[in-house]
């Protein structure tokens, strides 16, 4: 006997997470390899494998407004470890759009700060420039007394420079401009 794993979907959610990441989710067969590799199981409030299952069930609610999706730090490990290939982290990432889109509120607020700042960031001087992500991120969370010698330590060390290079500033911003045209598609 030949046995095959049905790709045949159990809920509309799943279909539009496929949709959106590009991943077929109804090929995991939960052997939790991925959830045993994962360095911040401990910490979420599900798995990536719970993650699946509860996307295959239709359990939207549960799945857009976990922990789980703001916490991934996109590693790779489960995908590494996963006998399917199931991409998980671009899962992760179709499932954060898809709660940002759905206007669900991040369970941990600090993440997406920082993915915003990350962002426009970018946008503005083309790369990374970390003091001025760490200011946008102190005004984000208010907590602006919160590792002040760690920074301070930083700056001594010279791995904070004062001022962004300017030599990226703008390049970025047609790459972001591009992606809008193509979101609104």
């Amino acid at each position: 006997m030949s046995w095959q794993i049905s790709s045949t979907s159990v809920s509309q959610f799943a279909d539009q997470l496929a949709e959106a990441s590009g991943v077929d989710i109804n090929v995991c067969y939960q052997c939790k390899k991925c959830a045993s590799g994962c360095p911040i199981a401990y910490a979420v409030d599900y798995t990536p494998v719970q993650l699946l299952h509860a996307a295959r069930l239709g359990l939207k609610d549960l799945v857009l407004s976990s922990k789980a999706i703001w916490l991934c730090l996109a590693c790779e490990t489960c995908v590494a470890r996963c006998p399917q290939e199931v991409d998980i982290v671009k899962v992760m990432d179709a499932l954060r759009a898809m709660a940002l889109q759905a206007g669900v509120k991040p369970q941990v607020p600090e993440v997406a700060s920082f993915y915003r700042a990350s962002l426009r960031n970018i946008r503005v001087f083309g790369r990374m420039y970390e003091l001025g992500l760490i200011g946008q991120l102190k005004l984000a969370t208010r907590e602006l007394d919160k590792d002040v010698r760690l920074g301070l330590e930083m700056f001594k060390k010279r791995k904070l420079k004062m001022l962004p290079d300017f030599a990226s500033l703008g390049k970025a911003s047609g790459i972001f401009s591009r992606a809008r045209k193509l979101e609104r598609r």
